[in-house]
């Protein structure tokens, strides 16, 4: 079993990151942007500033370096490939994004009829974060010649 090699650890969970952030964006400011305006305007909450959007930002590319690192502690036992990015994805789902969408809609802050979509759409977006991150990953006493039949690096 070989060791965690962290620096692709964090190269790899930077480009998962990305693919978080560029799909929050795209969740929040457009496809869902007139329902939390008004969301926003019931609970007579203003809308959130660039601060709120730097700490999310922030969080985007940390939840996606912990994502990488999950894969990578579980690639030992699942093997490195897609199905072992997916299994790390639905996990880190599971734990950041359903439970903070469940805990959200049972107390009702919002409509729970909102929170549907952004918990698919997040499902998606971690899964693709995953398998993006985890193509990067490799070990660090691996040959960086990609595997047989991956497609890349490593998957």
């Amino acid at each position: 079993m070989g060791k965690i090699n962290v620096a692709r650890v964090i190269f790899g969970g930077l480009l998962a990151g990305l693919v978080i952030n560029i799909s929050e964006f795209v969740l929040n400011m457009a496809v869902m942007a007139r329902s939390m305006e008004l969301a926003f305007r019931e609970l007579d909450l203003p809308p959130p500033g660039g601060g709120v959007l730097a700490v999310y930002t922030v969080v985007g590319f940390l939840l996606g370096i912990a994502t990488v690192w999950l894969y990578a502690g579980i690639r030992p036992r699942f093997g490195p490939g897609p199905t072992t990015a997916v299994i790390a994805g639905f996990v880190v789902w599971l734990l950041a994004y359903a439970w903070r969408l469940l805990d959200i809609g049972t107390i009702g802050l919002f409509d729970p009829g909102l929170l549907v979509l952004p918990a698919a759409w997040g499902l998606v977006e971690i899964v693709l974060a995953a398998l993006a991150g985890g193509w990067l990953y490799q070990e660090a006493n691996e040959h960086a010649e990609p595997e047989v039949g991956t497609g890349g690096p490593v998957a």
